[in-house]
């Protein structure tokens, strides 16, 4: 049977007082309405289904173990969040099936944000897993005594890991999450000992 597909809903445009004139495929969060739809442990899951492709209602009621009528409401509230669009629909038995994506391939925390570091460890506890013999796990808190530019270097470095392009192919292996965060800590000096 043939399908008729209808590409709709364009991307949006770069947060302009981020930086003026910048192209960016970026969605800068910055709305009370974009924080509560990631929040939400199944919406944050639903989003990284969609990572890895389009999907109908039914796929992602399927794979995320929910109702479709229940799918259904978190697509809506992150559609009506900005960060979800109807990415095609297909004529199939004489109905219509509507695919759904992520608007960018990449969120980020308006400069002005400041709980996004809660927003990101939530949401990090919530998707790990027990572990598995013989799988790969390392969690480790270590703290760094880092001057100011040492500390604006490593965050460089944290940044081109953490932008490195997603895996387009999923079936080539299990999700693994990573979560990076350079924090200034508190945690007083000591003072040196003296002779």
């Amino acid at each position: 049977m043939e399908e008729e597909r209808t590409a709709q809903d364009p991307r949006p445009e770069a947060d302009p007082e981020e930086d003026p004139g910048k192209e960016s495929d970026e969605v800068v969060l910055s709305s009370p309405a974009q924080f509560k739809a990631l929040g939400h442990p199944v919406r944050h899951r639903m989003v990284n289904v969609l990572r890895q492709r389009p999907a109908t209602l039914s796929q992602l009621s399927s794979v995320l173990g929910l109702a479709k009528g229940t799918a259904g409401y978190h697509v809506r509230v992150l559609r009506e969040a900005g960060l979800v669009r109807l990415a095609e629909t297909r004529q199939v038995r004489g109905g219509t099936e509507q695919y759904f994506a992520l608007v960018s391939e990449s969120f980020r925390f308006h400069k002005d944000f400041t709980g996004g570091s809660e927003l990101l460890f939530n949401a990090a506890l919530a998707e790990m897993l027990p572990t598995s013999p013989g799988q790969a796990r390392h969690t480790v808190l270590r703290h760094l005594w880092l001057t100011p530019d040492e500390a604006h270097a490593l965050v460089e470095r944290l940044k081109a890991q953490a932008a490195e392009p997603y895996p387009t192919d999923s079936s080539r292996g299990e999700a693994y999450g990573m979560l990076l965060s350079l924090y200034r800590a508190d945690i007083p000096n000591l003072s040196a000992e003296e002779d």
